[in-house]
Parts: structure tokens; C-alpha cells; sequence
């Protein structure tokens, strides 16, 4: 009889084995193929700064170059934890550069004289991601957007890491971040590297090594639909720890006009091998009235040295521009700025913003006078809202920043033409 029931079971076990895969693999990961999304973003950059200093020791950074982005996002498979993954490819290509006009932050320099950029350079990025209620883990390349580590985009391709990064809304209203970064993927690099502080300018910070861990945690509550208060930790190894609290609030007025407030407030230490020591103070108030915005912010910078932030990354402040972020040592900077949306001109699609920062008070040591800037931006853009090239962006942003005692004088402009696919 066990014989008899051993062989009988052999025939059955193959027939429902292949019938069970072809049941439920295919529901399994039905989700995760239907909920997929690809697209290619297209970028076209063209950037020139030209360096007014007498001392300058390099007279221009020109370079134009073209990037193609491809991001998948796929769904989740079905289950209590549901598994998922997403990816990243960027391709940069040159179109026009030298040795004496490079450094744009465009392309990557070469390491040998004459220091020439490379034809094309990119970089591929796979994500791995676990979702259980309203929590996402995601493992490997990561471009996170908090306020201890903001990935930069602000060149051809994006600034990417590596790591793990946790975030939960299981709780109405809390949201909570926690993760830790190991490797960061410049924006004009192929390479994965250990990560360091951002030094230049007048900031005083002297960092001895980079590191391989950077960690971070986070929470933002939603008090009411125009109320969000949030805290932030981050801790670069060896090299300084953060912490940022911020109050985001929006006050309706009357029809058409809003008063939002932005408020920061954060301070950093050294580690062993940095000299950090930085409490910064930030607010912003932006009134808008129909299609016209006005923005007013201050900053102010104390302790021994300016604002610490991971290396070529974006800071949290609200004085962050086009090349400065006003972030020296001791630093006081004001900002004025105006916005207008064309729509209700009859040309939807064109915006127009202009402004203006002026920061003083920068301490720079050596028993030098205090140092000074201002920074002019406008931005001009427009998405083509008809026609064959409907969606197609176009901006023209310039900038002119002025110093006394300290820094660059530069005159920059970039134009930029962005398009995105969707491949499905």
C-alpha cells in the first residue's frame, strides 16, 4: 500500500506542480508588471560662466551636452510584503567642450592632462524595494529628497546614492525616514565614491577624510491640511552630525491669495575629523495674489564656520540659488523675489521669475575685513502646449553674482531643453 500510494503521487505531483506555477506566479507578479512604468527623460544643457575677477585663473567654463534618462518603476507583487524594483540609467553625451573651458559640472574632467572630457559617460541604477502596508524599503540607488540629503539635479544627469532607505505613514498624518547612505554617484561622474562636505567658499571647514556612512532619520506630522512641522537627524561619519527642525504653514487670505510660511532652524557639529561648528536660521514668506507670487526670505549663519551639507548635494536653506547658498561663516543674507504665470495673459505654459540676495556680515579670518556678496537670477521658461513638440521644455536662466573680499565674480547663463517620454 505505501509502495501503491508513493508511485501514484509521483504523476499527480507533476501534474499539479506546472498547473500551480502557471496559477499563481503569473497573479503573483500580476501587479507588478500592469502597475510598471517607464519613461526617458531627454535633457539638452547648454552652460556658460564667464569669470569677471582679475585673479581669476580660469576665464570661462563652457560645455553643451545632451542626457537621456531611463527610469523604470515597477509595480508590487501581491502578498503581505509586496517585492518590487526600479531603475535608473543616465547617458551623458558631449557636444561641445575643452580642457580650457571645462569644469561646468557638466562632464567629467579627464585625469591627465590636458584634462580633456570624455565622448559620453553614465551610469546604471538598480533599486530594490519592499512594501508592507504603508511602509516602502528601498535598497540601492537612491535619490533622496529630505532635508539632511537632497540628491542635486541641477546639471545633466542627477546626483544619485547608495543605501537603504526606509519610509512609513503607518500613523494618519506621521511620516517617518530612516536610512543610511554609503556611496554617492556624482552629478558628472560614473563613479561611486565615498561621501564629504561641501568646503568652498568662505565657510572655515576643514575636513581631514571622507566616509562611507551617512545616516539619517526623520519625521514631518501633518498637524491640519495647512500645518506640517517636521525633525531631521544626519550624521556623517567621523565628519559632522545634523539636526534640522522646520513649520511649513499656509494661510488662505481671501480668493486668489495665500501667505505661505517657511520657517528652518538648524544646527551641526564637528566630528573627529572636521572642525564644524554651524547654528542656522532661516524663514520664508511667499504671498500670492492670482498668477503673481512675491517671496521674501532671511538667513543668518552663527558659530565657527558656515553650513555643512554632503558633498556637491543641495543645502535645506531657504537662500539656496542658482550658484550661491549664502551659507559662509557668520553669514546674513536677504532675499526678494517675484514670480509670474503667463496663463491668465492667455499664454499657459510661460513663467517668469526674478530675484535678488544680498548677504554680508561673512567672517573670514586672517584679521581680513568682513566679506560680502549678491547674487541676480531670472529665469525665463516654457512647455510647448500643442504640436508635434507638445511637452518640451525650454528655460533660460542667468545669474550674475558679485563679492568684495572674498570669492568669484561670475556671469553665467544656461539654457535648457527637457522632454520625457513615457514608454509605457
Amino acid at each position: 500500500m505505501t509502495f501503491f500510494r508513493c508511485v501514484s503521487a509521483r504523476p499527480l505531483t507533476l501534474l499539479i506542480t506546472p498547473l500551480f506555477f502557471t496559477l499563481t506566479v503569473p497573479q503573483a507578479f500580476a501587479d507588478f508588471i500592469s502597475d510598471s512604468k517607464a519613461s526617458i527623460d531627454m535633457r539638452n544643457f547648454y552652460f556658460n560662466r564667464d569669470f569677471r575677477q582679475p585673479t581669476a585663473t580660469q576665464s570661462k567654463q563652457e560645455e553643451w551636452a545632451q542626457a537621456f534618462t531611463l527610469r523604470y518603476a515597477s509595480g508590487y507583487t501581491s502578498g503581505p510584503v509586496g517585492v518590487g524594483l526600479d531603475m535608473i540609467g543616465q547617458l551623458g553625451i558631449k557636444l561641445d567642450s575643452s580642457p580650457d573651458r571645462a569644469g561646468s559640472g557638466l562632464l567629467p574632467r579627464g585625469r591627465s592632462a590636458p584634462r580633456r572630457a570624455p565622448d559620453d559617460f553614465g551610469r546604471l541604477g538598480p533599486t530594490i524595494k519592499l512594501r508592507a502596508s504603508n511602509s516602502q524599503l528601498k535598497v540601492g540607488t537612491l535619490i533622496p529628497r529630505l532635508p539632511t540629503v537632497l540628491a542635486n539635479d541641477t546639471r545633466l544627469i542627477q546626483q544619485t546614492y547608495r543605501g537603504a532607505h526606509l519610509n512609513s505613514s503607518e500613523i494618519d498624518g506621521l511620516t517617518l525616514d530612516f536610512g543610511r547612505l554609503d556611496r554617492v554617484s556624482q552629478r558628472d561622474s560614473s563613479n561611486a565614491e565615498k561621501m564629504t562636505i561641501t568646503t568652498g567658499g568662505a565657510k572655515g571647514i576643514v575636513v581631514g577624510k571622507s566616509s562611507d556612512r551617512f545616516d539619517f532619520a526623520g519625521l514631518t506630522y501633518q498637524w491640519q491640511p495647512r500645518l506640517a512641522t517636521g525633525l531631521h537627524y544626519g550624521r556623517l561619519e567621523g565628519l559632522y552630525e545634523q539636526k534640522i527642525i522646520n513649520l511649513v504653514h499656509t494661510l488662505p487670505i481671501a480668493q486668489g491669495q495665500v501667505l505661505k510660511t517657511d520657517l528652518r532652524y538648524a544646527w551641526a557639529k564637528n566630528g573627529t575629523s572636521s572642525n564644524v561648528d554651524n547654528r542656522a536660521l532661516g524663514g520664508m514668506f511667499t504671498y500670492t495674489l492670482d498668477s503673481h507670487a512675491f517671496t521674501v526670505t532671511f538667513q543668518k549663519m552663527n558659530g565657527k564656520t558656515g553650513y555643512p551639507y554632503l558633498g556637491n548635494g543641495d543645502p535645506f536653506l531657504v537662500n539656496l540659488v542658482q550658484i550661491s547658498e549664502f551659507a559662509n561663516r557668520n553669514e546674513r543674507s536677504m532675499q526678494a523675489r517675484y514670480e509670474y504665470d503667463f496663463t491668465a495673459l492667455g499664454v499657459p505654459g510661460l513663467t517668469f521669475m526674478t530675484r535678488y540676495v544680498k548677504g554680508d556680515s561673512i567672517e573670514l579670518g586672517g584679521g581680513l575685513p568682513e566679506g560680502s556678496e549678491w547674487e541676480r537670477n531670472t529665469d525665463l521658461g516654457y512647455v510647448i502646449q500643442s504640436g508635434p513638440m507638445k511637452n518640451v521644455g525650454i528655460k533660460l536662466r542667468n545669474a550674475t553674482v558679485r563679492s568684495r573680499n572674498f570669492g568669484s565674480d561670475i556671469d553665467e547663463n544656461r539654457l535648457i531643453f527637457n522632454y520625457t517620454l513615457a514608454l509605457w
